[in-house]
């Protein structure tokens, strides 16, 4: 072979292994992103430990696994524990490079999370109000603030062990509800479920979705 033709071949590569680069780089800078699947067993993921680790097999098939990866969730009871406390610092971008919040106090104030941008670790948009199936409602048992409620009343389907009988509070990803009330509109605490099976949650527009959070 020709030196010309050994330079044209050394330029294919080399052009070849900044495409391959650059196709690897939203993953490689993704720190958010919407489960594309649950658990397959509701709301129950084996407890906070189960959830993250949920987060972080999809991050990690997605090419992201070199991250700590939380699941945006709250638990209830003696040792509670807040979603917005386990989530890191910020600041956050989905899988196409866009940011959704600079730290912790803009995610839960001003934040840019909508139907376009909450998507999957594989940057896939994920269905919403209007579409079918729905599966706008996202799993989070958290206030508006991102902090665990209080009292008796199960609000996470049993700190997110329960597959049949309870209770879990859901956000929209999509920003959208029955109305333009605050509740209908909160990406993070609209309503409860019916229950925590796949069909209960699939009953309101779910589909036992989890937000992730690259913790650092």
């Amino acid at each position: 072979m020709t030196s010309a033709g050994c330079a044209v071949i050394a330029s294919i590569a080399l052009f070849g292994f900044w495409i391959d680069a650059g196709a690897q780089s939203p993953a490689a800078s993704m720190s958010f992103f919407v489960t594309s699947a649950g658990s397959g067993k509701g709301a129950d993921f084996g407890g906070l430990e189960g959830a993250d680790k949920h987060c972080q097999a999809l991050a990690t098939a997605a090419g992201a696994g070199n991250k700590t990866w939380h699941a945006y969730v709250s638990t209830q009871g003696a040792q509670a524990v807040n979603a917005r406390d386990r989530i890191g610092n910020g600041p956050w971008q989905n899988a196409k490079g866009v940011v959704i919040a600079k730290d912790v106090t803009e995610l839960h104030a001003t934040n840019n999370l909508n139907k376009q941008t909450a998507v999957t670790e594989k940057g896939d948009v994920i269905n919403g109000r209007g579409d079918t199936p729905n599966k706008h409602d996202i799993l989070t048992g958290s206030q508006p603030d991102g902090t665990a409620f209080s009292g008796s009343d199960d609000k996470t389907c049993g700190n997110w062990t329960k597959s049949g009988e309870g209770i879990a509070i859901v956000g929209h990803h999509d920003r959208t509800g029955l109305d333009t009330s605050p509740p209908a509109l909160s990406w993070n605490s609209s309503h409860p479920t019916r229950g925590c099976s796949d069909d209960a949650l699939k009953s309101t527009g779910g589909a036992g979705l989890l937000y992730c959070f690259a913790t650092k």
